[in-house]
């Protein structure tokens, strides 16, 4: 084992240690909770929750014992939620059945808020169940290409300030807009976590992760017309394992570097992954002709298995979407620490892998290991299937195919 391995095998083992006493503390402390089921506050089947589920989780997050908040199964309708701590003890809150957004976004007290909000809560889980955000109508509304003052669409599970949590076996179905957020929190775990929407849903985002640490994703299917995961600013010891992504936009860190206040990125695992039909892999994406200057390092993209995805590798540091900037001056962000190892399987796409850096902030301490990507798009463009690199000179081990560089 290499000195590399060792410091990435620590880390993990280290993570791990923090993280499994306190989620196995969770359980046992939750092991006998009292029971608040939404039907002892009047909710009735496919008619609206809201009020009930709203005293429900007062009750419970004022309970000094283990609490569990039920929605039982059947098909409840509910308008809007805004679920806050803090709670006294550990806390559930348990779907076995369809929870559904209205269609019509005038249905929500708040219609630029997001449909479901969970802040402010320790020891937390999210069990079971679909979440349907009914987003069909509302994705007709979405013109964000075309119009800086775009209406803002609802998400469907909104995370904030959250500590010590899990999401698990949760489905987030046709999502108005991104299906979840998990923002400023701290050991938050997403496991068995589904998202389902179609691959023409707009700026759908499956998780949108920013500003926490310690936030594991795992044995999931994220199907979306967007990024399957986003990366924003700010978070460090980011796990991702286990993932399919596809339909969708791939995995990605960014897009990064159009506010001085975005802060630094570091310790993100992308291992295991398998992206089908996508139309990127992973991707990193910074903004050129802007002013932040934070650094992205410490970045490990593993093991990725790719079936017909476009782009398997991409670092671009000239995103400029839409023309929505000029491409005169450089992208401040620096990247660094980075290793690219065992991404396999085929792609549409003529880029196999693609480190486009900035000049200003060459990419540096790049390790690429085994790369075996076929292509298998049209007759017509197989001689131009090759990699792309610029400003960053990388450190090879096993063997590369197509070469790399």
């Amino acid at each position: 084992m290499t000195n590399r391995e060792k410091i990435i095998e620590a880390k993990c083992i280290a993570a791990l240690i923090f993280t499994l006493p306190l989620i196995s503390a969770f359980y046992v402390a939750n092991a006998n909770p009292v029971i608040f089921d939404i039907r002892s506050y009047g909710a009735k089947p496919n008619q609206d929750i809201s009020q009930a589920l709203s005293k429900a989780w007062k009750d419970a997050t004022a309970s000094r014992n283990p609490s569990k908040i039920v929605i039982p199964a059947g098909k409840w309708m509910l308008s809007q939620a805004a679920l806050k701590g803090p709670n006294l003890a550990p806390l559930e809150l348990e779907n076995q059945g369809i929870v559904q957004a209205y269609s019509n976004l005038n249905s929500m007290a708040d219609n630029q808020g997001q449909w479901i909000t969970i802040d402010y809560v320790n020891y937390f889980t999210l069990s079971g169940g679909v979440f349907d955000g009914q987003g069909q109508q509302a994705w007709k509304m979405n013109d964000c290409n075309t119009n800086k003052n775009c209406p803002k669409l609802p998400l469907n599970l909104s995370f904030n300030f959250i500590t010590n949590s899990i999401i698990r076996d949760v489905t987030t179905k046709d999502s108005k807009s991104w299906h979840a957020n998990c923002i400023s929190s701290r050991n938050v775990s997403f496991t068995r976590f589904t998202v389902s929407a179609p691959g023409n849903s707009p700026n759908t985002d499956g998780i949108h992760v920013a500003r926490s640490t310690m936030v594991s994703i795992t044995d999931s299917m994220i199907g979306t017309g967007d990024d399957c995961i986003s990366m924003g600013d700010e978070l460090s010891q980011v796990h991702i394992r286990n993932v399919t992504c596809g339909p969708g936009h791939g995995i990605s860190i960014g897009s990064l570097g159009r506010s001085t206040a975005e802060k630094d990125i570091r310790g993100i695992y992308v291992q295991n992954c398998t992206f089908v039909n996508t139309q990127n892999g992973v991707r990193i994406k910074t903004w050129p002709s802007a002013p932040a200057t934070l650094r992205v390092s410490d970045l490990h993209f593993e093991d990725l298995i790719m079936k017909n995805a476009g782009n398997p590798v991409v670092f671009d540091q000239q995103y400029c979407p839409w023309h929505q900037c000029t491409l005169d001056k450089p992208s401040l962000i620096q990247i660094s620490g980075v290793t690219i190892n065992n991404v396999r399987g085929t792609t549409y796409s003529t880029r196999a892998v693609t480190l486009d850096c900035s000049w200003m902030k060459p990419c540096l301490d790049v390790h690429i290991g085994d790369i075996n990507i076929s292509y298998n798009g049209s007759r017509s463009t197989r001689g131009a299937f090759k990699t792309t690199c610029a400003n960053v000179h990388p450190n090879f081990f096993g063997k590369q195919n197509p070469p790399i560089c």
